[in-house]
């Protein structure tokens, strides 16, 4: 007897014949192109070819004689060995603001780290991965974990040498909204200097002891939005290097006006009672809010808009602080 199966969300968008050789890997492809020529395989009760979009919800009729091809479950697993969940990648594909067969763009959550590793159970790499299994999935540029905002994955190797070139070139342009515990003077400017070991330099220098690692050029374009008194600064950054945490060492020792949540580089500044307790959380106020770039295939221009997640929303509407136009 023939069984249906339901198109879960996260399988939202995935075609027919890799839906189906994820379920059943061991059937050989000629038997499934069979099949869709025999009408044994349909979806919502009709006949489909092989490059069928498949939607969160579809019915898809599964013929008894390919039983034999099923896999057995088994769970993802992290370096560590733990398991992400189905609801953790729900999360995750509810967060695609862009997705094509090249490239696919989340509005990365805050907390989310970007790369597994040792001691991470839950990484955008590993996740995609799951949710794209017929994909190459390769990073092409970083967030922080703590970082929330948009993030860029290529799904094949064109698009990811293509994208990565991208990004080391700067001709991809992000920008970046972020609340400073502070008044930024001037309001507006080019901070152009060098970072390494979070710490700002004058130069190049080698540092003494250790590797002797030598700091980097670091050049951040920044613009003041809004302040509220002289408590904090609502600034849209736009990095013109990608230098490890550079906008939050920028922040907190360039411009003297460390980035709301941010433990590491903000620890000793002190911020007014009353506005401490609105800014209450344990999230960076800092959020990758927009990126333009090429289409590795077409080559088209896109330019990407994430929505604020919600705890940076209640306190910009509280604060009254608006979006750049």
């Amino acid at each position: 007897m023939a069984e249906i199966i339901t198109v879960s969300l996260v399988e939202d968008g995935t075609k027919l014949m890799r839906w189906f050789m994820r379920k059943f890997p061991s059937m050989p492809n000629r038997e499934f192109f069979k099949l869709c020529r025999g009408g044994q395989i349909r979806v919502n009760s009709a006949r489909v070819d092989s490059n069928r979009v498949l939607r969160a919800g579809d019915a898809v009729r599964i013929p008894p004689t390919i039983a034999a091809y099923a896999k057995r479950e088994n769970h993802k697993k992290t370096e560590t060995g733990a398991a992400f969940s189905m609801s953790d990648l729900e999360v995750l594909r509810k967060s695609i603001v862009y997705n094509d067969a090249d490239i696919v763009v989340f509005n990365k959550p805050a907390g989310l780290a970007v790369q597994g590793g040792t001691g991470i159970r839950k990484s955008v790499d590993k996740m995609a991965t799951a949710m794209f299994p017929y994909d190459k999935i390769s990073l092409v540029h970083r967030l922080d974990r703590d970082t929330s905002g948009l993030l860029v994955v290529a799904k094949n190797q064109m698009a990811a040498q293509k994208l990565a070139e991208a990004f080391q070139s700067k001709s991809a342009y992000k920008e970046y909204l972020a609340l400073l515990n502070g008044v930024v003077s001037p309001a507006q400017g080019v901070i152009d200097n060098f970072i390494a070991r979070g710490q700002v330099f004058d130069s190049a220098t080698r540092i003494d002891g250790g590797a002797g690692q030598r700091p980097q050029r670091a050049i951040t374009e920044y613009r003041v939005l809004a302040q509220v008194g002289d408590r904090v600064s609502w600034v849209l950054f736009s990095p013109k290097t990608g230098r490890t945490h550079q906008l939050r060492i920028h922040s907190a020792y360039t411009l003297g006006a460390p980035i709301v949540g941010d433990d590491l580089y903000g620890e000793n500044k002190s911020m007014d009672a009353g506005m401490a307790t609105i800014l209450a959380t344990n999230k960076l106020f800092l959020f990758a809010y927009k990126i333009t770039f090429h289409h590795p295939r077409t080559n088209k221009l896109i330019t990407l808009r994430a929505d604020v997640p919600d705890f940076m929303k209640s306190v910009m509407q509280f604060l009254e602080l608006q979006l750049p136009e």
